[in-house]
This record gives C-alpha cells, structure tokens and sequence, in this order.
C-alpha cells in the first residue's frame, strides 16, 4: 500500500504551510494532495503558489494531486475551480461534481466528498476518467468490501485512516458565528485555531470540531490497527489527514507499520498522546463514528489548549 497526506483542511499562515511541504520532501510519503478545500476565503496561497509547491514535491518523487473546494459558492470559486482542472502537470482531485464534470475524459480522483455509495456510481465515474476514489468517511469496512469486489479493473482505492473526520460542510461559517461575526467579516479567525475550535457538550465532552464552514470529529480516526485488513481488502492507499503538530511522527509511524518495522499496537500506543481530544474508529466497524469500535477503550488526551468556555458558549450548530 501506498502512503499519501491529504490536503491540509485548515487555515494555517502561509510561512507554515510552506515549512510543512518543504518537511515532506524528506518523509517518507508517497503521494501529496495540495490545496484549499474547504473555504475560498483562504487564500494566502493561490494557484500559482500551489504549482511551484507541487513542483518542489514533484522533483522529490512525490506523486502530486491538486485538491478542489468541497462546496463551491461563486464564479471566483469556479474561475479557480477551472484554471486547476485545466492544468496539465498534475492529476486532479474532485470534491465535487462540477470538477468532475470539468475533468471527464482525463484520469482524476474522486475525493470522500463526491460520495460513491455503490458499484454504479464508481462505474460511471471510471467511464469518465476516474483513477483513484476515496471512500466515504462513513462507511464500514464491510461496506467496502462489498464495492472492492465489483470496483472496475483499473481503479485504485485510498482510505482516510488518519486525522479528524470532515463530517458535513455548510453555507455558514460557523467559526466567524462562535465569535458573533459574520461569514463576509469573520476577520480570518480559523487562522487562530489549526486544528480547528473544539466544540464540547453540556457534560464537558468533546463532541466535534468547527473549521470554518467544515464541521469535524472532535476525535481523531485512528485505522492503525486496521492495516492487514485494509490489505486483505486490496485498498491500494491509504491517508493520512495534516495537524497542526508531529505530523511527521504520524507518518513515521504509519510508514514503519505498513514496512513492518513496528507493530501497529504499539504504533497507536505512540500516537494516542498527540490526538487532540483522542481516538475514534466507530464508522469501520459499522458503529456510531466517535466511538472505539473492535474492543478498544476510548482514552481522550488533550494534547491542544481547550478554548475559552466563553467561545464554546457561543457556539450554536443550527446557526442561531
């Protein structure tokens, strides 16, 4: 199996950005996705800045993939839309259909946002040029065995096994609402929270993350453990979703699992202290996605700062 990091779904300045892609020359990753995919606001890398990234990767050995927005909302978004689909360097991954649309007839992958539920979708899609899909963020291991045994020959399968779950995405900001300001004035804040704002129940649980339009896991989804399933199930990729902090340790400890070097027990052992508000894996197993499914105890570590109680309180999710 091959190791790739997905696109970082936060708003992080610029300078670190690209001091993390400059890291990833040297770690041992397969395949880099590059770009904004949650809000079009977040542009203190364009397009142009993303092209000579990828170049850099590039010359490395990296394979490099363009990520497009999840939800688009104006005609900038589809100009930026249509100038990365119209690259000729880079393969192309599609959050949405309307860059699935823009990219038929090329080889492009489908990313967990287009939503392939069932052996026709992914048959249509490869008619059009799919190379690589993603699996839904939802599904259960036997779910995909089920598409794994009449996926169409010649399409690769990639498994988000790493990070916290892009659950639902919005017309709202709900990120600018925590902090009483609107969508088109909300003054940057998702640049001040890299892993994004912890949102906690009544009771103190840590219940989801808000990343601007993006609502998250609270938890991070840890499929370490997993790995000879994936393989006996022939997943060809699997994911590792950025943080903000040892990014590099997860990758580590990811590429010494899939070489055998380290048994993966002992690799959720090492990664548990730096999950921010600790693991989950339920949607695997078929379960309620925050929970720890196959028998493994739910341990939640607070790696990050927890916001004010003051910003929390703020927080509505139907936007009120």
């Amino acid at each position: 199996m091959k190791l790739s990091v997905g696109p970082v779904l936060y708003y992080w300045p610029r300078e670190k950005l690209l001091e993390f892609y400059n890291d990833l020359i040297d770690l041992p990753v397969d395949i880099v996705y590059l770009g904004e995919n949650v809000c079009s606001k977040r542009n203190l890398m364009r397009t142009k800045d993303w092209l000579e990234v990828g170049e850099r990767l590039a010359a490395s050995g990296k394979e490099v993939v363009l990520s497009t927005l999840a939800l688009l909302e104006a005609e900038s978004d589809l100009k930026r839309l249509r100038r990365i689909c119209a690259n000729e360097k880079f393969l192309v991954e599609a959050n949405d259909m309307g860059a699935v649309q823009l990219l038929q007839g090329k080889p492009f992958v489908a990313g967990h946002s287009v939503n392939i539920y069932n052996g026709r979708s992914l048959g249509l899609l490869a008619d059009l040029g799919l190379k690589r899909w993603v699996l839904p963020l939802e599904l259960s291991a036997e779910t995909l065995g089920d598409l794994q045994r009449i996926r169409p020959e010649g399409v690769e399968t990639e498994l988000f096994v790493y990070g916290r779950l892009p659950l639902a995405y919005s017309a709202r900001c709900f990120t600018a609402r925590a902090h009483k300001l609107t969508k088109d004035d909300c003054q940057y804040r998702c640049l001040d929270y890299p892993d994004g704002l912890t949102l906690s129940t009544q009771d103190d649980d840590r219940f989801l993350s808000l990343n601007g339009i993006q609502t998250q896991s609270a938890r991070t989804l840890n499929l370490l453990n997993e790995i000879d399933t994936m393989r006996e199930l022939g997943v060809d990729v699997i994911r590792i979703s950025p943080q903000s902090h040892r990014t590099d340790r997860v990758i580590d400890v990811f590429r010494r699992c899939l070489d055998g070097d380290l048994e993966p027990e002992e690799g959720t052992r090492l990664l548990t202290p730096i999950m921010p508000s600790g693991a989950c894996n339920g949607y695997w197993y078929g379960e309620a996605g925050m929970e720890q499914g196959g028998g493994q105890r739910n341990s939640v570590q607070a790696a990050d700062p927890e916001p004010p109680k003051s910003v929390l309180r703020n927080v509505r999710l139907n936007g009120r």
